[in-house]
């Protein structure tokens, strides 16, 4: 009785663990370093160097029109004494209209350089996402996420694609015709 019982017991709990088994699937998840993979792949490089060159036209521009503003500044101070009041008034109107266009411009700047900054990460990343898709399948993956923006605490290296990642993002984009 006592081997019966023995032997019960161990089919039971060896049930109970192939149950517990089959309830809980092993879940397989991977990280990406989104941002790494814009700093180090072929394309990213390219479009950051666009958009920081769109950036150091913009600061010129900007750059020129403030001195432009401290020209007619230093002239007014400089000749104010010699100067009618009209021409006074005529050099504070240009001034104060200098310094609403630069503070147009430098609004302006900032929201075409967000929008450009939007667009070109966008594309970056509407050629990225079919080559994570891609990955995650063949690694068999239920999960991936964004190693940084996605409120993930730890990530263990081992669980980190982010290099297969821009490896087959570089071997594309290389592949892929000049004209795109």
């Amino acid at each position: 009785m006592k081997k019966t019982v023995a032997i019960a017991v161990v089919t039971l709990a060896g049930l109970a663990a192939a149950v517990r088994a089959q309830e809980a699937p092993k879940l397989t998840i991977a990280v990406i370093d989104v941002q790494q993979v814009v700093n180090e792949s072929a394309a990213g490089k390219e479009t950051m160097t666009r958009l920081r060159k769109l950036q150091d036209d913009k600061v010129a521009e900007g750059r020129k029109k403030a001195d432009q503003l401290d020209t007619l500044r230093k002239q007014l101070a400089t000749q104010r004494a010699t100067l009618t009041d009209a021409k006074v008034a005529e050099l504070e109107k240009q001034i104060e209209d200098q310094q609403v266009d630069l503070q147009r411009f430098s609004d302006d700047t900032k929201q075409q350089l967000a929008d450009a900054q939007r667009k070109e990460l966008d594309a970056l990343e509407k050629q990225i996402m079919p080559i994570i898709t891609e990955l995650g399948q063949e690694l068999k993956l239920q999960l991936v996420f964004n190693k940084f923006q996605s409120g993930l605490v730890y990530a263990d290296d081992a669980a980190d694609i982010t290099e297969q990642v821009v490896r087959r993002f570089n071997s594309r984009v290389t592949a892929a015709p000049a004209g795109k």
